[in-house]
């Protein structure tokens, strides 16, 4: 039984160990986007990205998380959509508050976690990049 023990313990660093700096950042930031994304989020949109009914449209299957409106999404979450939204062809009129005690760090984490779980991303969004879309948010 020791010995099985000690092999998968190797078996796991060694997976560990393939990991690039760069995987092992976006794992983080997938993990802390989550836990934010459970204290802000998941109360309209649900644990599974479904949303609600008529209400909160969803996040899973959602054709609003695309690339093209990554910084429509960053700006939203900040400072809220107050006009209606249309999501995989349905309106959707309740307003989203938005939560502008988000720091930059928490809404590249936030997004991060969101493209990568609902959006077909595997990379991280950067401080960075977040920083450039709130500069230009309306």
């Amino acid at each position: 039984m020791k010995t099985f023990v000690y092999l998968l313990f190797l078996a796991l660093l060694g997976l560990t160990a393939c990991q690039s700096e760069e995987e092992i950042k976006r794992q983080q930031y997938v993990a802390e986007g989550f836990d934010l994304y459970k204290k802000s989020c998941m109360n309209c949109h649900q644990a599974q990205g479904e949303g609600m009914a008529n209400l909160y449209p969803p996040l899973a299957g959602s054709d609003f998380l695309t690339a093209s409106n990554k910084a429509l999404v960053i700006c939203g979450m900040r400072n809220g959509f107050q006009h209606p939204l249309r999501v995989n062809g349905k309106l959707y009129r309740q307003p989203m508050p938005g939560n502008t005690a988000l720091k930059a760090l928490d809404l590249a984490v936030l997004t991060t976690f969101l493209y990568n779980e609902w959006g077909n991303e595997k990379k991280i969004t950067d401080v960075t990049e977040v920083e450039k879309a709130l500069a230009k948010c309306p």
